[in-house]
């Protein structure tokens, strides 16, 4: 007696649920390896944005402290001279500074598409009819 419907096993549908669930497990981690490696790619350049921020802070505090220091040794005492270029390599750095720290606040480490599809895919695990 045919009835036009396939009948299968209990076992038959339940390797089904389970390969789905494999399935969808593996493409969540695809995922976050994926965003993972994007916003580790943004914190890198960031970082070396910072990074040569603060070098360049300390070579221009050297020879600009040096050059400068001499020029002004005319003008003022020594040690007003000192403090005069050692106030303006600082407003440089801190500049410097927070560019890089503002670049910085546009990383996001976690994996937000991530957890929305995992959220989505628990929803579905719940309530498979809708």
């Amino acid at each position: 007696m045919a009835t036009g419907i396939n009948q299968r096993s209990f076992s038959d549908v339940l390797e089904d649920i389970v390969a789905n669930v494999q399935g969808i497990i593996r493409s969540e981690v695809r995922l976050a390896k994926a965003e993972i490696k994007e916003e580790t790619t943004k914190a890198g350049r960031a970082a070396s944005v910072l990074g040569s921020g603060a070098v360049l802070g300390l070579y221009a505090l050297g020879f600009l402290l040096l050059a400068a220091f001499f020029g002004l040794e005319f003008l003022v005492p020594a040690w007003a001279a000192a403090l005069i270029l050692a106030v303006f390599v600082g407003v440089v750095a801190g500049i410097l500074t927070m560019l890089g720290m503002s670049r910085m606040k546009h990383v996001n480490p976690r994996p937000d598409k991530t957890i929305q599809t995992i959220k989505e895919d628990i929803e579905w695990a719940k309530h498979p009819t809708k």
